[in-house]
């Protein structure tokens, strides 16, 4: 293992990251962004069959690492079953404790197009590439992501 260990001194990054089916998708973004609402929305699509299952691997700080030519995340140890619910507030969950991260969805996305290009449509952790949708303020992340889950390129 390399660069971000699994071990839980190792530095977390301000993100969320729910498993639907057998990967991760890694949600970022600036704070207030809506990161715990896509998690709990997936979490909600998984139950409603729209998505493969969907459980969570954690919300607002999570750990990733190298494993092999893989991007593992986990959730941040203090954090791990728990999820901000606006409006409720701080709620215990089921989750996992790790998962292979297959999409990334940044929020507030400065390169979010309608048809966007296809350099903006993958992003670079630790040396791994991954498919990424960005998301501009003013789209609701949830169609893009059930769509990027659910549909193949034409």
């Amino acid at each position: 293992m390399s660069q971000g260990g699994l071990n839980d001194g190792e530095p977390s990054i301000h993100a969320s990251a729910v498993k639907v089916g057998s990967l991760a998708v890694l949600i970022r973004g600036p704070s207030g962004a809506g990161k715990s609402r896509l998690a709990f929305d997936l979490i909600m699509a998984g139950r409603s069959g729209v998505v493969e299952g969907a459980v969570l691997v954690g919300d607002d700080r999570v750990h990733l690492a190298t494993v092999g030519d893989e991007i593992v995340v986990r959730p941040a140890p203090i954090l791990a079953g728990l999820i901000e619910i606006r409006g409720l507030g701080i709620r215990r969950c089921d989750f996992v404790e790790h998962a292979t991260v297959g999409l990334v969805v940044d929020l507030d996305a400065d390169d979010a197009e309608r048809l966007p290009p296809l350099e903006s449509l993958k992003t670079t952790i630790f040396g791994v590439e991954i498919p990424r949708i960005p998301v501009s303020r003013d789209h609701s992340p949830l169609p893009l992501v059930v769509a990027a889950l659910t549909t193949t390129k034409s």
